[in-house]
């Protein structure tokens, strides 16, 4: 970093930025907690001297920062604010672990110690990142803290991301997209996983942020108008039964609003519930919160009507992360559905606050929460010897979160499950043997596979049988890591006997023959009898796949020539591979990963050293990104490509900034889809469209139609999104055409 000597208005600045930070912990009274915080300022402070961001600020600023987060945002106390001022010191200055241990204590050493492990976990490989990530899980499950001043310096470094080039804001927008935000959720701070989620959504897609952005502030007064009308005749019902409440409205967040639009196909102007009323009360301590809760529902709908499909109870049962409230959406003025959310300043704290809040309200006779249950359960994850770190990594992300279901045992206990669930993961959320004996289920008294997706309230009870063992295709159904983890180690477990017994077989069977197992013998079999390995081969004959009724003759075939053929050319190809290493490989350009890549015509070409991504096929118009292959070639993919997403936050290093130059010269593969009313002629009108009025090319269509629908699938060539955004709105000028949407190429 560039040693800059700082000015006096800096170091007025710094000052007066700390005194605001402690302006905001009015929840820290004692003395001695105030005097630990001064402290650590000054420690971190003298520390950080002269040093400097990207940006140009002192770098003290980025600690205050976060410990600002961590105090007003999260809520915690003052060994975490300390904490969080001190966060960078070990790994950025000369003190050691020992200097903070003796000046600050064992506690916040350990909180410091958490941060500095942590502090690389997306600068390496994928593997050793996936490593570095179940560390930072382990520090989770040890201490919470770690995670959440963490998270409030990811925040503070997405809120400042300017300051970097655009490949490495899309890197650190990938990696908050990919585990951040969900881990924010998972732990409560719905605030800062919103505000996360909408600034990954800055950098990543800035056109489509800006757009919804500029949209929310031109209906900002006319929204308010709304706001005012709708909340008055509420605000007089509330106060005639005397109770105290705040309520207030606000819009959406533009990473949810760009989601709905994306998932239902619709503009901006569309959407109806662009925002929500919540209504905070304070709770008659006599009566319980959920009565009070649902008494403040019917007010409501005593003036406007509900939409009973809407209700979402969580005062009853509240989310895994210790999310409670009551949603429920009515007809507003003008014909508008309006949410309302309805909380307690008990369940307002906790979400807003998260996992610091659920502490504070933890012993208040409610027993282990949904959320306890999930670090408990992490930690038996981690503590599995079997479990390969990039799999885990994968299986904790798609359980970080999705949305859940609850299903009841026949005693009526809840077990809490990700939407999409199956049987067999509620049979190992029960128990590992009762998931390794599963045989089937009866889901609500019918009998049902272990592959029968459940649905929240179902009642399940497993079948079980002695002589079941985990099966493979268990895991093409089953979506909790838990599960999987436990499948994975009965599979492997098994295997290993397999093992064991194929080796026995194979050498009794060669001692029959007078041959003891040798390398030369070993090479032999495997390449006989098809198998990959040694291991694969003895799996193979334990598990009664292999039998060897034809060893002597397997032996005895002529293998040499093969081997010695595949040798030959494989130490060729790799003769000519190192040539060109020491020669420089034709065709392929230096890339510079800071400068934007500019995609010109004839990206295809031999001897160009880039590709566009088939998984997402983007064409120009469309916000693109380039990810650097292990082979030197610039792979482009559309930035809302979800393999892209998980490239920028496991390869941050190899992602480049692309974009497109304007021709019209090429075209491009892009496929839509297409539904509407049945009739004669109608197909004809779309292929006119297509190609005489617009002058695409289809390369490929597929109609169907059924009881006077049609439904129909169009690959074509377009030049960019104008000419086939264009197209689109031509086709639906079309007299029956109900539906036009993009598609991923070759997809449905």
């Amino acid at each position: 970093m560039a040693i800059k000597i700082q000015t006096e208005e800096e170091v007025k600045d710094i000052d007066a930025r700390f005194n605001d930070l402690l302006d905001h912990c009015t929840h820290i009274t004692e003395t001695e907690d105030i005097k630990l915080i001064k402290k650590a300022f000054q420690f971190a402070n003298k520390a950080h001297g002269n040093m400097r961001r990207k940006s140009g600020e002192p770098y003290i600023i980025h600690p205050i920062s976060v410990s600002k987060i961590v105090a007003y945002e999260i809520g915690l106390g003052a060994n975490s604010i300390a904490s969080a001022l001190l966060h960078d010191v070990i790994e950025d200055t000369e003190y050691t672990l020992d200097d903070i241990k003796l000046n600050f204590g064992e506690k916040i050493a350990v909180i410091i110690d958490g941060l500095t492990k942590i502090a690389g976990v997306f600068d390496k490989k994928s593997s050793l990142q996936a490593e570095s990530f179940r560390k930072l899980l382990l520090t989770l499950s040890e201490d919470v803290r770690v995670i959440l001043i963490k998270l409030a310096d990811r925040l503070h470094n997405m809120r400042t991301l300017d300051s970097l080039p655009r490949n490495k804001q899309l890197k650190v927008a990938g990696e908050t997209n990919f585990l951040f935000a969900p881990l924010a959720h998972r732990l409560g701070l719905y605030t800062i996983k919103t505000e996360l989620e909408d600034l990954a959504l800055k950098y990543q897609n800035p056109k489509i942020y800006n757009d919804i952005l500029q949209k929310i502030r031109e209906s900002e007064k006319k929204r308010q108008l709304f706001i005012n009308k709708f909340s008055l005749p509420i605000i007089e019902k509330l106060n005639e039964h005397n109770i105290k409440f705040d309520i207030s409205g606000r819009p959406k967040s533009i990473n949810s609003i760009f989601t709905k639009m994306e998932a239902k196909k619709v503009k901006f102007e569309e959407i109806y519930d662009l925002f929500a009323i919540r209504i905070v009360f304070e709770p008659n301590p006599k009566i319980p919160e959920k009565v009070q809760c649902w008494n403040i529902y019917s007010l409501i709908t005593d003036i406007y009507m509900p939409k009973p499909e809407r209700i979402r109870d969580w005062v009853s049962t509240p989310k895994a992360n210790g999310y409670e409230a009551l949603h429920g959406t009515v007809m507003g003025p003008n014909g508008k559905w309006v949410e309302v959310q309805i909380r307690t300043t008990r369940m307002n704290d906790i979400a807003e606050r998260g996992f610091a809040a659920h502490w504070k309200y933890k012993n208040n006779g409610q027993g282990e929460s949904e959320l306890d249950k999930w670090i408990r359960r992490i930690r038996e994850l981690l503590d599995n010897p079997n479990s390969d770190a990039l799999e885990f990594m994968d299986e904790f992300k798609l359980n970080l979160f999705s949305s859940e279901i609850l299903a009841f045992t026949p005693k009526g206990k809840i077990i809490t499950l990700p939407k999409n669930a199956s049987v067999i993961d509620f049979a190992y959320e029960i128990h590992t043997e009762i998931g390794n004996k599963a045989i089937g289920a009866k889901v609500n008294q019918k009998l049902v596979p272990l592959s029968h997706i459940l649905s929240s309230g179902d009642q399940v009870e497993v079948l079980t049988s002695d002589i079941q063992r985990a099966q493979r295709e268990w895991l093409d159904f089953a979506i909790t890591a838990r599960a999987k983890s436990n499948i994975k180690s009965a599979l492997k477990a098994e295997n290993k006997i397999h093992i064991e017994t194929g080796k026995k077989i194979l050498e009794e069977s060669l001692r029959e023959i007078n041959l003891h197992p040798n390398s030369r013998i070993i090479k032999k079999l495997i390449t006989g009898y098809e198998a990959t390995s040694k291991d694969d081969l003895y799996l193979k004959i334990g598990g009664g796949i292999i039998t060897l009724d034809n060893l002597k003759k397997v032996l005895k075939k002529n293998t040499r020539s093969k081997w010695i053929r595949y040798w030959e050319l494989t130490y060729s190809k790799n003769l000519q591979r190192g040539r060109k290493g020491e020669e420089g490989t034709p065709g392929k350009a230096t890339i510079d990963l800071g400068k934007p890549l500019i995609i010109r015509e004839g990206i295809d070409e031999p001897g160009k050293n880039y590709r566009i991504a088939k998984c997402c096929s983007p064409i120009p118009g469309d916000e693109i990104v380039g990810y650097k292959s292990p082979n030197e070639t610039i792979i482009i993919h559309s930035s809302k490509c979800p393999t892209a997403t998980k490239l920028m936050s496991s390869h941050g290093n190899l992602i480049v900034s692309a974009r497109w130059t304007s021709h019209k010269i090429l075209s491009f593969l892009a496929c839509i889809k297409i539904q509407g009313i049945d009739k004669i002629g109608i197909v004809n009108s779309i292929t006119n469209v297509i190609s005489h009025d617009l002058n695409a090319n289809i390369r490929k269509i597929n109609v169907e139609t059924h009881d006077g629908i049609f439904e129909g699938s169009i690959e074509l060539y377009v030049h960019d999104t104008k000419h086939l955004n264009n197209l689109i709105m031509n086709l639906f000028k079309i007299n029956g055409v109900v539906s036009v949407n993009r598609i991923e190429a070759g997809r449905e």
